[in-house]
Protein backbone atom coordinates (compact mmCIF):
# COMPACT_ATOMS: atom_id res chain seq x y z
CA UNK A 1 0.00 0.00 0.00
CA UNK A 2 2.77 2.65 1.13
CA UNK A 3 4.95 1.55 -2.44
CA UNK A 4 1.45 2.54 -4.17
CA UNK A 5 1.15 5.48 -2.47
CA UNK A 6 4.82 6.78 -2.69
CA UNK A 7 4.30 5.62 -6.39
CA UNK A 8 1.19 8.15 -6.24
CA UNK A 9 2.98 11.03 -4.80
CA UNK A 10 6.12 10.59 -7.25
CA UNK A 11 3.46 11.25 -10.23
CA UNK A 12 1.61 14.22 -8.75
CA UNK A 13 5.08 15.93 -7.76
CA UNK A 14 6.54 15.61 -10.78
CA UNK A 15 3.38 16.91 -13.03
CA UNK A 16 2.95 19.84 -10.71
CA UNK A 17 6.46 20.41 -9.49
CA UNK A 18 5.43 23.78 -7.79
CA UNK A 19 2.01 23.07 -6.50
CA UNK A 20 3.03 19.81 -4.18
CA UNK A 21 5.58 21.54 -1.18
CA UNK A 22 6.37 18.39 0.36
CA UNK A 23 4.49 15.11 1.35
CA UNK A 24 3.59 12.09 3.87
CA UNK A 25 2.49 8.99 4.01
CA UNK A 26 0.36 8.27 7.28
CA UNK A 27 -2.73 5.56 8.41
CA UNK A 28 -2.40 4.24 4.81
CA UNK A 29 -3.55 7.59 3.27
CA UNK A 30 -1.17 9.92 1.26
CA UNK A 31 -1.07 13.96 2.93
CA UNK A 32 0.24 16.48 -0.15
CA UNK A 33 1.02 19.41 1.07
CA UNK A 34 0.82 22.71 -0.79
CA UNK A 35 0.48 26.68 -0.82
CA UNK A 36 -2.94 28.69 -1.55
CA UNK A 37 -1.79 29.78 -4.35
CA UNK A 38 -1.74 26.92 -5.83
CA UNK A 39 -4.44 24.75 -4.17
CA UNK A 40 -7.30 25.23 -7.43
CA UNK A 41 -4.55 24.11 -9.52
CA UNK A 42 -3.71 21.36 -7.36
CA UNK A 43 -7.13 19.81 -6.67
CA UNK A 44 -8.21 20.48 -10.20
CA UNK A 45 -5.65 18.42 -11.13
CA UNK A 46 -6.57 15.70 -8.77
CA UNK A 47 -9.90 15.71 -9.84
CA UNK A 48 -9.33 15.20 -13.80
CA UNK A 49 -5.98 13.40 -14.29
CA UNK A 50 -6.90 9.85 -14.88
CA UNK A 51 -4.15 8.22 -12.54
CA UNK A 52 -5.90 10.38 -9.77
CA UNK A 53 -9.61 10.76 -10.32
CA UNK A 54 -10.05 11.89 -6.65
CA UNK A 55 -13.68 13.11 -7.75
CA UNK A 56 -15.50 13.20 -4.24
CA UNK A 57 -14.76 16.24 -1.47
CA UNK A 58 -15.15 14.49 1.83
CA UNK A 59 -14.52 17.28 3.81
CA UNK A 60 -12.57 20.35 4.79
CA UNK A 61 -11.67 21.21 8.27
CA UNK A 62 -8.93 23.48 9.90
CA UNK A 63 -6.46 22.75 13.16
CA UNK A 64 -5.43 25.61 14.94
CA UNK A 65 -1.77 25.69 16.13
CA UNK A 66 -1.64 29.60 17.96
CA UNK A 67 2.13 29.15 18.82
CA UNK A 68 3.00 29.09 14.65
CA UNK A 69 3.55 31.66 12.63
CA UNK A 70 1.48 29.84 10.20
CA UNK A 71 -1.77 29.27 12.76
CA UNK A 72 -3.78 27.63 11.00
CA UNK A 73 -3.71 24.07 8.93
CA UNK A 74 -6.48 23.99 5.79
CA UNK A 75 -6.97 20.15 5.43
CA UNK A 76 -8.89 18.68 2.39
CA UNK A 77 -9.78 15.30 2.53
CA UNK A 78 -10.70 13.48 -1.60
CA UNK A 79 -11.65 10.21 -2.29
CA UNK A 80 -11.35 8.52 -6.16
CA UNK A 81 -14.06 5.85 -5.80
CA UNK A 82 -12.52 4.78 -9.73
CA UNK A 83 -9.06 3.93 -7.79
CA UNK A 84 -10.51 2.88 -4.59
CA UNK A 85 -8.05 5.50 -2.57
CA UNK A 86 -8.00 8.73 0.06
CA UNK A 87 -5.72 12.01 -0.69
CA UNK A 88 -5.63 14.51 1.89
CA UNK A 89 -4.36 18.00 0.85
CA UNK A 90 -2.93 20.16 3.47
CA UNK A 91 -1.95 24.04 3.68
CA UNK A 92 -0.64 26.17 6.55
CA UNK A 93 -1.58 29.58 6.07
CA UNK A 94 -1.13 32.28 8.60
CA UNK A 95 -4.07 34.29 10.51
CA UNK A 96 -4.55 37.17 8.09
CA UNK A 97 -4.05 34.81 5.42
CA UNK A 98 -7.03 33.94 2.91
CA UNK A 99 -7.65 30.54 0.88
CA UNK A 100 -9.14 30.30 -2.75
CA UNK A 101 -12.61 28.95 -3.22
CA UNK A 102 -12.91 25.68 -4.26
CA UNK A 103 -16.37 25.92 -4.88
CA UNK A 104 -16.18 26.10 -8.80
CA UNK A 105 -14.63 22.36 -8.87
CA UNK A 106 -16.69 21.03 -6.19
CA UNK A 107 -19.87 22.73 -5.62
CA UNK A 108 -19.91 20.64 -2.23
CA UNK A 109 -17.21 22.89 -0.94
CA UNK A 110 -19.71 25.68 -0.34
CA UNK A 111 -21.20 24.52 3.24
CA UNK A 112 -17.87 23.08 4.33
CA UNK A 113 -15.52 26.08 3.63
CA UNK A 114 -18.61 28.14 5.33
CA UNK A 115 -18.22 26.02 8.41
CA UNK A 116 -14.26 26.79 8.31
CA UNK A 117 -15.27 30.13 8.23
CA UNK A 118 -18.05 30.22 11.05
CA UNK A 119 -15.90 27.57 13.92
CA UNK A 120 -12.23 29.16 12.84
CA UNK A 121 -12.56 32.61 11.08
CA UNK A 122 -10.36 31.77 7.43
CA UNK A 123 -11.80 33.54 4.58
CA UNK A 124 -12.24 32.16 1.62
CA UNK A 125 -11.91 34.41 -1.19
CA UNK A 126 -14.25 33.55 -4.64
CA UNK A 127 -16.63 31.84 -2.25
CA UNK A 128 -20.43 32.55 -3.28
CA UNK A 129 -21.91 33.26 -0.10
CA UNK A 130 -19.33 33.35 2.97
CA UNK A 131 -21.31 33.81 6.05
CA UNK A 132 -21.65 31.78 9.30
CA UNK A 133 -23.65 28.45 8.95
CA UNK A 134 -23.86 27.01 12.48
CA UNK A 135 -23.33 29.64 14.86
CA UNK A 136 -26.20 32.44 15.48
CA UNK A 137 -26.03 35.80 13.82
CA UNK A 138 -24.00 38.50 15.78
CA UNK A 139 -21.92 35.44 16.97
CA UNK A 140 -18.82 36.98 18.53
CA UNK A 141 -15.40 35.10 17.91
CA UNK A 142 -15.00 31.68 16.55
CA UNK A 143 -15.61 28.23 19.26
CA UNK A 144 -12.80 26.23 17.43
CA UNK A 145 -10.09 28.29 18.08
CA UNK A 146 -7.67 27.38 20.93
CA UNK A 147 -8.56 30.86 22.59
CA UNK A 148 -11.71 30.62 22.73
CA UNK A 149 -13.17 30.59 25.81
CA UNK A 150 -15.11 27.13 26.66
CA UNK A 151 -18.04 29.07 28.19
CA UNK A 152 -18.59 31.49 25.05
CA UNK A 153 -18.74 35.08 25.30
CA UNK A 154 -22.74 35.01 25.00
CA UNK A 155 -25.47 33.18 27.02
CA UNK A 156 -28.79 33.00 25.03
CA UNK A 157 -31.51 31.99 27.31
CA UNK A 158 -35.60 32.66 27.44
CA UNK A 159 -36.41 35.54 29.33
CA UNK A 160 -40.43 34.71 31.00
CA UNK A 161 -40.90 38.33 32.18
CA UNK A 162 -39.98 39.61 28.17
CA UNK A 163 -41.15 36.51 26.82
CA UNK A 164 -38.13 36.65 24.11
CA UNK A 165 -34.79 34.73 24.23
CA UNK A 166 -32.01 37.58 25.33
CA UNK A 167 -28.53 37.54 24.87
CA UNK A 168 -26.07 38.40 28.04
CA UNK A 169 -22.57 38.30 29.03
CA UNK A 170 -21.73 34.94 30.31
CA UNK A 171 -21.25 35.75 34.35
CA UNK A 172 -19.80 32.26 36.31
CA UNK A 173 -21.28 32.40 40.01
CA UNK A 174 -18.73 31.25 42.33
CA UNK A 175 -20.61 28.27 43.03
CA UNK A 176 -19.80 26.99 39.94
CA UNK A 177 -16.10 27.06 40.15
CA UNK A 178 -16.36 25.22 43.52
CA UNK A 179 -15.96 21.37 42.12
CA UNK A 180 -16.61 20.04 45.13
CA UNK A 181 -20.09 18.69 44.92
CA UNK A 182 -20.93 15.56 46.52
CA UNK A 183 -19.71 12.12 45.28
CA UNK A 184 -22.82 9.92 44.29
CA UNK A 185 -20.58 7.65 46.13
CA UNK A 186 -21.07 9.35 49.51
CA UNK A 187 -24.63 8.01 50.38
CA UNK A 188 -24.13 4.91 49.90
CA UNK A 189 -22.52 2.38 53.12
CA UNK A 190 -19.07 1.54 51.18
CA UNK A 191 -17.21 4.82 50.68
CA UNK A 192 -14.16 4.49 47.88
CA UNK A 193 -10.92 6.26 49.32
CA UNK A 194 -10.76 9.79 48.32
CA UNK A 195 -14.53 10.10 48.42
CA UNK A 196 -14.64 11.44 52.38
CA UNK A 197 -15.22 15.22 52.68
CA UNK A 198 -14.09 17.19 55.28
CA UNK A 199 -16.44 17.50 58.49
CA UNK A 200 -18.96 14.48 56.58
CA UNK A 201 -18.28 12.21 59.81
Amino acid sequence: MSEALEELAAQIEAKLPDAVTGHAIAMGELTLHSAPSDLTALVEFLRTDRRCQFSTLVDITAVDHPERDKRFDVVYHFLSMYQNQRIRVKLAIRDDERVPSICGIHPSANWFEREVFDMFGILFTGHPDLRRILTDYGFRGYPLRKDFPTTGYIEVRYDEDQKRVVYEPVKLVQEYRLFDFMSPWEGAEYILPGDEKEGSK
